[in-house]
């Protein structure tokens, strides 16, 4: 923190004369108190109600006036604030594989739920948009403010919902970076600040080269954060047999390193939520220096209410 005025600190110098003469009076006001032998008038020259309560008001009144003093002295301070247009594009697997029950109770489902908290945590002017994933991609919601589609967007990923089987990593995040180039009239001489979020259980095994995928994304200055979601005894059931469907992350991690996103491995849905947690926190925001003087003055006027009510509460006066 820095203030744009610091010379101005120096009138903490009064407030803490104010507190040090406070402080001698009350002393003398003892000292004088104890020359009387008679009880009856040390009672009332220095009666031991209210005791500590007769500093409060006092105190919240000498808080109030060094807040106002920082205020004045015009602090700033590093401020997060929102990107305007800032997009962020979710892309979940919907493959069989994330019909697996490793995760309760099901793969899918938690990806699902663990999605529309993340969605719901994002500051209100992010655009957001869904993509779905399985052997191809296909786009389920275009980005937007409207936090009721997205919703509706992922209650209906499900599996079977993208197409034929596998899983389409690279297509995923060229549909992606298509919604984010088709944003607005804007987008393609001015693309918006974004971000990627892809979620999968396996490897690459569709589609076009997650690698030829990352440098497009790379390209447009899209990082892309993956999470690999899953266990490694993971396992479906189908056509009368079990079949295990482990948790392969290598390509998630290649793309978040080639597009300069984080990889995130999560095995339960509490590790999916805190993963997408730390991303939400990272995403769409720049840091700003700031005049953050209303807030001490905001407290400080907080506090001089206080003292008045305690006051008059206590001692039906004002301080």
């Amino acid at each position: 923190m820095s203030f744009e005025s610091p010379v101005r600190l120096w009138l903490l110098v009064g407030v803490a004369a104010i507190a040090a003469l406070y402080l001698v009076l009350q002393r003398r006001r003892s000292r004088y108190a104890v020359r009387f032998t008679n009880l009856r008038l040390l009672d009332r020259v220095a009666p031991r109600r209210p005791g500590w309560r007769r500093h409060v008001a006092a105190t919240l009144f000498l808080a109030m006036m060094a807040l106002l003093v920082v205020g004045f002295a015009r602090p700033s301070d590093d401020v997060r604030v929102p990107r305007e247009r800032a997009t962020v594009i979710v892309a979940v697997d919907v493959s069989l594989s994330m019909l697996a029950t490793d995760v309760a109770p099901d793969r899918l489902s938690s990806a699902k739920s663990a999605a529309r908290d993340f969605v719901e945590g994002l500051p209100e002017e992010f655009n957001v948009g869904l993509v779905g994933f399985a052997g191809n991609a296909s786009v389920f919601v275009a980005p937007v403010t409207d936090r009721t589609a997205m919703y509706n967007g992922i209650d209906r990923l499900e599996e079977g919902s993208a197409g034929e089987q596998g899983t389409a990593i690279g297509e995923a995040i060229y549909a992606a970076l298509g919604s984010i180039q088709s944003l607005d009239a804007e987008a393609a001489e001015e693309p918006p600040p974004a971000r990627v979020v892809v979620l999968s259980d396996g490897a690459n095994t569709a589609g076009r080269d997650p690698e030829e995928a990352s440098a497009e994304a790379t390209t447009a200055g899209v990082p892309v954060d993956t999470i690999a979601f899953g266990t490694e005894s993971g396992a479906i059931e189908g056509a009368g047999r079990r079949m295990s469907v482990p948790v392969d992350g290598e390509t998630l991690e290649a793309v978040a390193a080639q597009t300069g996103g984080t990889y995130h491995e999560a095995g339960t849905s509490d590790e999916l939520r805190s993963v997408y947690e730390d991303i939400g926190s990272s995403v769409g925001y720049t840091t700003e220096r700031q005049d953050v003087s209303a807030r001490f003055i905001g407290v400080g006027l907080v506090l001089a209410l206080a003292a008045a009510a305690a006051s008059m509460f206590w001692f039906s006066r004002i301080p």
